[in-house]
């Protein structure tokens, strides 16, 4: 059941990741080094050191900044369609209490998948939605929330997977319920 719940972490964190790079690595970072909640193996054990966390916070305020501001928000989504996905496969390869028993390939490869697919929705249909339907107005409010949500998904996915892999059903469940209903739609008309 541990191993289970590190890949519920896993799945969390480079979810979080998705949405922005550094801040599931920062909690990661600041967990593993201030608590006994996550223990970070070799090489990611480095994200302990102050020199990373002290790079983590920097990083973390550049982006959030940087999201806020017209223009130079696409500008950073253009740069984080690279940096995300890879944070989000270290985030992904660092947590996963079974690491040893899966080959690391296969963990950066889903933290990059996943991270990479939440920021393509984020970055392909909810932010242009966003700024077509409100003018721009709804970028700032839908990035704090953005925000707000990757921090609390990764202290979660740390603290409590078992809610992460209940929201992934529901989420998964809901995706399918829409396509069908979606689909059904279709073939009536």
């Amino acid at each position: 059941m541990i191993e289970l719940l590190g890949v519920f972490t896993a799945f969390g964190l480079s979810a979080s990741a998705g949405l922005n790079a550094y801040i599931p690595l920062l909690v990661v970072a600041l967990l593993a080094k201030f608590t006994d909640l996550l223990t970070l193996r070799p090489p990611w054990d480095a994200l302990e050191s102050w020199w990373i966390i002290g790079l983590l916070v920097v990083l973390s305020l550049i982006e959030f900044f940087a999201d806020k501001v017209p223009a130079v928000n696409h500008i950073n989504d253009l740069i984080q369609t690279f940096v995300r996905p890879t944070a989000g496969a270290i985030a992904f390869a660092a947590s996963a209490n079974v690491i040893t028993d899966v080959h690391p390939v296969l963990s950066l490869g889903l933290g990059l998948l996943v991270a990479g697919g939440v920021h393509a929705v984020k970055t392909l249909a909810v932010r242009p939605a966003v700024t077509a339907t409100t003018g721009g107005a709804g970028n700032v409010p839908v990035s704090i929330a953005e925000d707000v949500i990757s921090t609390i998904l990764s202290i979660l996915a740390v603290v409590v997977p078992v809610i992460i892999a209940c929201v992934l059903v529901l989420v998964t469940a809901y995706i399918i319920w829409r396509w069908y209903r979606h689909a059904r739609h279709l073939n009536a008309a």
